[in-house]
């Protein structure tokens, strides 16, 4: 969800106000994948390198995601939406790591659309921690694609069909690499707090055109 920093500074606001924004259209989008009926939509929310940003850009992150975790419980409640969560929570600070806990906990019964929240999240770390858990386990017996699988942070939800990126940005930036194997790649030259209901439903329709083969023959 690139591009908040960029919509602010185009309006003269601070790269706060554009993260406002952001999250408001984050809103929008979710609403759109359940009114498409996406089973699963998998934000990018924090990654492991935005650490690296101002200290008080990452506090004011950090004061979002606690702030409206919570605060979209009754948004959640009536659109059935289950929230997950992938990254390492260990570097989280306690009171975040303690919302995360609490709305997956109080969403895991809804059966309507899936949102994972990546939250100090990088595709490199996870490949390293599932590899962990594994010897962790005893690391016996020979090592399968299926098997370290169950070692991921969301082994149960399926690989991403269709991964977008906003703000005219070409690249993966450490997302979901061992999932996005074969995911059909969109990218927009909208920024983010731009994005609406349209935007979602254009790339979807793209989506449905383009033919998946996974390596096969059509």
């Amino acid at each position: 969800m690139d591009g908040n920093g960029r919509w602010a500074t185009a309006r003269g606001k601070t790269r706060s106000e554009g993260h406002l924004e952001g999250v408001t259209a984050a809103k929008r989008i979710v609403a759109a994948a359940v009114e498409a009926g996406v089973s699963f939509l998998s934000l990018y929310t924090f990654s492991t390198e935005n650490w690296s940003r101002a200290a008080a850009e990452v506090s004011y992150l950090m004061f979002l995601v606690r702030s409206y975790l919570r605060k979209e419980y009754d948004f959640y409640r009536r659109n059935g939406i289950r929230i997950v969560h992938s990254g390492d929570m260990a570097r989280l600070p306690r009171d975040i790591a303690q919302e995360i806990d609490e709305v997956t906990r109080d969403t895991a019964g809804f059966t309507g659309l899936t949102v994972n929240l990546s939250i100090n999240y990088g595709g490199r770390d996870e490949i390293l921690r599932a590899f962990r858990r594994h010897l962790a386990q005893g690391g016996a017996g020979e090592l399968t694609e299926d098997g370290f699988r169950r070692h991921l942070d969301l082994p149960e939800i399926p690989d991403p069909d269709l991964i977008i990126r906003t703000a005219n940005e070409r690249r993966l930036s450490n997302f979901l690499l061992w999932q996005s194997a074969y995911a059909e790649l969109y990218f927009s030259p909208k920024l983010w707090p731009d994005w609406d209901r349209a935007d979602l439903f254009e790339a979807l329709e793209e989506y449905a055109g383009r033919s998946r083969t996974f390596g096969g023959t059509a």
